[in-house]
């Protein structure tokens, strides 16, 4: 660590200073990162020989409306690095042809330590409101996104009959927006969610508050805005970085392992449409965020094994919220009603049956009603009974087995914390 650092670990130092947030910690974690890929931006990479990785992100917050804070939360961050010279901040809401335009004015040229001199056109975009910026049935705008986060070398062009061509010189673009689940339910098709884009996005899931803070003012701290300035500072110094970030042994030999593992496993993303594509580049999301982790401490562009391990722990902790994320994106109607209907069923424990299709009169047919029950009864889940008041459905299933269910439904329903079978 240099002296001109404030902090011995950027993220851990953003971690306290977001402390009295009610946001999700999880959403400030990759706030966070977000905003140190902002800083870094393609001047540093991972050299694969045949191509090259850099610490940028297609990062969105995911969570109902008005309860999670995600634009507050994208927005402290976001503050903190448009404070930083020579950040380039895109349009939150553009065409494709704008997009292209504005990164082309982005160029930046820059001095190598041999004193030669490279290019970059690199730009960080904050999307309060994601729709306002993509529309994923706009085809070419997502083709130009895919491209852009690959970073590929030399000059990327587009034409079009409105702008003439545009070139780029080496691009690279960073994304950090905010949605719903309603509204990813209704604009992401199965094949989007499965495609390119989703593929190449860290999708961040909450639904609650870390905890609650009627005046956060009181809870900053007479040091806050001093802190802030420091968190800055750092930033700024993170910025100077450039070169390529080099794998210690101990992580060479970790990665090839993980490698050789990750794709000779029997994992369920791999074998689910939706998130293939994911599974497929998990390898270079975890290479982008250890080189972020490594230079949020330090500016030895070295990656440790604690940097490796850390990275896959993190973006693997995430998985377990991409069936909820992606829960609204329904392929099939009757599985989604099994699943409701199963779900009231758990909570209910055991229910008349005719009380059980009272509660789904206005969302279902009986004939959707009576496929349900059959198809739930014959993946042995369900059972009717019989007595002197009437026929009752029952649970027949341990409660791993509903839950098992319930997560590969489609889409999957959440269990919810502490109903207990």
């Amino acid at each position: 660590m240099t002296q001109s650092r404030h902090f011995p670990d950027w993220l851990a130092a953003y971690d306290t200073y977001t402390q009295a947030s009610e946001a999700p910690s999880t959403f400030h974690r990759w706030a966070g990162i977000s905003a140190i890929a902002g800083a870094l931006r393609r001047k540093t990479y991972i050299d694969m020989g045949l191509f090259r990785w850099y610490p940028n992100f297609f990062i969105l917050f995911v969570g109902p409306p008005g309860i999670v804070s995600k634009s507050t939360t994208a927005d402290i961050a976001m503050s903190l690095l448009r404070r930083v010279d020579n950040i380039h901040f895109g349009p939150s809401s553009v065409t494709w042809q704008k997009l292209v335009q504005a990164l082309a004015k982005s160029r930046e040229d820059y001095q190598l330590p041999d004193g030669s001199f490279a290019t970059m056109s690199a730009m960080t975009i904050s999307a309060s409101e994601l729709g306002t910026f993509l529309d994923p049935s706009n085809r070419e705008f997502i083709d130009v996104m895919v491209d852009l986060w690959d970073g590929k070398e030399g000059t990327f062009e587009k034409w079009s009959k409105t702008s003439g061509n545009d070139s780029i010189e080496n691009p690279w673009i960073n994304l950090i927006g905010c949605t719903t689940p309603s509204w990813i339910g209704e604009t992401f098709t199965p094949y989007f969610a499965g495609g390119g884009f989703a593929s190449r996005t860290i999708f961040i899931w909450a639904e609650h508050k870390r905890q609650l803070v009627a005046y956060p003012k009181l809870s900053l701290g007479s040091n806050w805005k001093d802190f802030g300035q420091q968190l800055v500072d750092d930033l700024q110094q993170i910025a100077t970085m450039q070169g390529e970030f080099v794998l210690s042994p101990a992580a060479l030999k970790w990665g090839t392992a993980w490698y050789e593992k990750h794709f000779s496993s029997d994992n369920p993303l791999r074998r689910d449409e939706r998130f293939s594509g994911y599974f497929a580049r998990k390898q270079t999301h975890i290479h982008k965020l250890a080189m972020v982790r490594s230079a949020s401490r330090t500016d030895t562009l070295e990656i440790s094994l604690d940097d490796l391990e850390g990275a896959d722990q993190e973006v693997t902790a995430l998985e377990q919220h991409m069936l909820a994320t992606f829960g609204h994106v329904s392929r099939d109607r009757i599985a989604e009603s099994m699943s409701i209907v199963l779900l009231e069923v758990r909570r209910a424990k055991a229910l008349l049956r005719s009380d059980l299709y009272r509660a789904f009169i206005t969302r279902m047919s009986y004939q959707t009603f009576e496929e349900c029950l059959r198809g739930l009864a014959a993946a042995g889940l369900i059972a009717a009974k019989q007595d002197t008041t009437g026929v009752y459905v029952e649970l027949t299933a341990k409660a791993i087995d509903i839950e098992a269910a319930l997560r590969a439904a489609n889409p999957p329903l959440k269990i919810i914390k502490g109903d207990k079978v």
